[in-house]
């Protein structure tokens, strides 16, 4: 096996991760990125309410998808579930007519796209998240931002992961997850209408996700995290904002350090601004522009639930996760 296609699709973008895959010393190796993609296709538009695809939605997700299968093909990856997985997430859990969309994606790209559950997502986005610091960790390399236990959080735009796991070479990858129907998308059309919101749908917001977060720690320990690691779109336009980088650079993006008193800045002055402010920052992708208040604000949440002092952000998530999952098949069939 040398090359290996991850697709992601959910509420808010659709993603794509083509990477080598490269042998090391012994059995192991590594995965190393090729391409790395990210489109927002806003597929959940209006889930939440009506239940169902938009047909619009549909369309954009699929030309997006299109664009994917020729760069996969044109890297030398054949099409194929050997080769190419695709996961979907929270919105297609939801929506009565998701078999248009599995149709669609079928006749794209000749596979049919996985609809994981919550409890699914979680442990592929903590594989793809903490890799790289669990090998650190056993290897004694770990410095104090990286101790296990590890959280790792995905704010997706329909809901949100949550999964707690590598506390020590003995124990489960996984120790605790839950996945809560709390994302940046369903809590703006939910609740954050206004521009800017106002404090009464600020307060509805804070709300709906402290009551999810209650239920959340009725299964995960979010306490007991050594690190709090934050992945996909609403975590690391944060701390480029935090960087206050004048685009977004995923190189310097990863694994930086943002505390809670800049988390809490952030998350303040997003909520107080207009759509063509936030338009203005920098690392500030246009289909995040409507969202990322309410996606700030459920990380900003959450981080204050952990007790942790920072979070770190990450820009391997579940991407990564699959990337490893086809690998591990692949060396099975070998």
């Amino acid at each position: 096996m040398s090359g290996v296609a991850a697709i992601d699709c959910g509420t808010n973008s659709i993603r794509l991760l083509i990477a080598d895959v490269v042998a090391l010393d012994g059995d192991e190796v590594q995965v190393v990125d090729a391409d790395r993609r990210m489109e927002i296709v806003r597929l959940g538009e209006g889930v939440d309410e009506t239940g169902e695809f938009s047909a619009e939605a549909l369309e954009r997700t699929f030309e997006a998808l299109r664009g994917y299968a020729e760069a996969i093909e044109a890297y030398g990856i054949p099409l194929g579930p050997d080769t190419v997985r695709m996961v979907a997430t929270s919105a297609t859990r939801d929506a009565r007519n998701r078999q248009v969309f599995v149709d669609g994606v079928r006749e794209i790209i000749g596979v049919e796209p996985e609809v994981v559950t919550g409890l699914d997502e979680a442990e592929l986005s903590f594989v793809g998240a903490t890799a790289e610091l669990d090998a650190a960790a056993a290897e004694g390399e770990a410095d104090q931002d990286f101790s296990p236990p590890f959280l790792v959080v995905d704010i997706g735009g329909g809901s949100t992961e949550f999964v707690l796991g590598g506390a020590s070479e003995d124990d489960d990858l996984v120790e605790a997850s839950l996945s809560v129907d709390v994302g940046c998308v369903r809590m703006s059309e939910r609740h954050l209408r206004s521009d800017p919101p106002s404090a009464e749908q600020i307060a509805a917001a804070t709300a709906d996700i402290d009551a999810a977060l209650d239920e959340v720690e009725k299964i995960v320990p979010l306490r007991e995290a050594g690190s709090v690691v934050c992945v996909a779109g609403t975590a690391t336009t944060v701390a480029g904002i935090a960087l206050d980088l004048p685009e977004y650079d995923s190189e310097r993006i990863h694994h930086t350090r943002v505390s809670v008193s800049d988390l809490n800045r952030i998350t303040d002055g997003l909520l107080r601004s207009t759509h063509a402010e936030r338009a203005e920052i920098g690392v500030m992708h246009p289909g995040r522009v409507d969202v990322i208040g309410a996606g700030a604000l459920v990380l900003s949440r959450v981080l204050e639930r952990t007790g942790a002092d920072h979070f770190t952000a990450s820009e391997h998530d579940i991407l990564d996760g699959v990337a490893w999952s086809l690998i591990a098949v692949g060396e099975g069939r070998e």
